[in-house]
């Protein structure tokens, strides 16, 4: 999550178009029907069900230094959300509520034949995965949220801490009607730092809209002006692991205080001072490694 101005300008600076990755080393492809919405993803290994959603700007692929470890004990299955590579990109901001983001996790947890996952999910994909365990308590066995705050420690942050309603432009800027206009699939992928990697990222945004990526923060994400959080969303029923990457400059750290006072039972909070916002490429084994232990409790 970074400003219209820095993928501009990187973008400018990126090469040209890559090859189709081979990925299939890190499991099976398939589609979940969500309503009228195809949701892509890939899954391996058996065991209990662990959903992984990823963020902004990203797919199912950020999560494959994580996916072989986890698969040894757990199937997991890694979405593309819906807008993203090859999943379903419905035009309409409408169509890309919590509400909506929340009932394609639900689905692809019923496609697999399961009652309940454990939900993983970064940035938006954190903001979906919290949204999930408070609408579907019942389908929520554990949740591990990376780099983003609980919705009431992000809108406090942006009703009383001026640092993070000033980095917060960005989300600002992407709610404007032409944004989309200004992004490429170059400069998107800015932030990926394994030059391979990046390659096969700017395939994936060359598949996804631009428009439905941006659809979320029309949607969602809080507009001036800010005001506190009530105490009106449900409280969380489940075990929680966070992990934070401190280098993060648009979801600020300062955003998981209080987070102990929105969840019901056991919390784990990990920061990890030297990664940045995408922490589980950033920090990788470390991550991993957090994810394995707390989930073999």
């Amino acid at each position: 999550m970074k400003t219209l101005s820095v993928f501009i300008v990187v973008a400018a600076m990126l090469g040209a178009a890559p090859a189709a990755a081979d990925d299939s080393q890190l499991g099976v492809h398939g589609f979940a029907q969500s309503g009228e919405v195809k949701i892509h993803y890939v899954t391996a290994g058996e065991g209990p069900l662990v959903v992984m959603i990823h963020g902004f700007p990203d797919y199912w692929y950020t999560w494959r230094k994580q996916m072989p470890e986890l698969s040894e004990n757990f199937q997991v299955v890694a979405i593309d959300q819906r807008g993203y590579n090859l999943s379903d990109q419905p035009e309409g901001v409408e169509n890309y509520t919590i509400e909506k983001l929340v009932g394609d996790v639900r689905a692809v947890i019923q496609h697999f034949g399961r009652d309940r996952a454990v939900i993983v999910g970064h940035d938006w994909g954190g903001m979906v995965a919290w949204s999930f365990a408070m609408a579907h308590p019942e389908m929520t066995d554990r949740l591990i949220i990376l780099n983003l705050p609980h919705p009431n420690g992000l809108r406090r942050e942006l009703a009383s801490n001026p640092e993070q309603r000033k980095n917060s432009q960005y989300a600002r800027d992407f709610q404007q009607p032409d944004a989309a206009s200004r992004l490429t699939a170059e400069g998107l992928a800015f932030w990926v730092k394994d030059a391979t990697a990046r390659e096969e990222y700017i395939a994936a945004f060359r598949r996804s809209s631009f428009e439905a990526m941006l659809n979320y923060y029309k949607a969602n994400y809080p507009r001036e002006p800010y005001h506190a959080p009530k105490d009106d969303l449900p409280r969380v029923k489940c075990s929680v692991l966070m992990i934070h990457g401190l280098k993060d400059t648009a979801l600020l750290a300062s955003g998981l205080n209080d987070t102990w006072n929105w969840v019901d039972k056991d919390l784990t909070i990990v920061t990890v001072p030297d990664a940045d916002h995408f922490v589980q490429q950033d920090a990788a084994d470390f991550v991993t490694k957090q994810m394995t232990t707390w989930l073999a409790k």
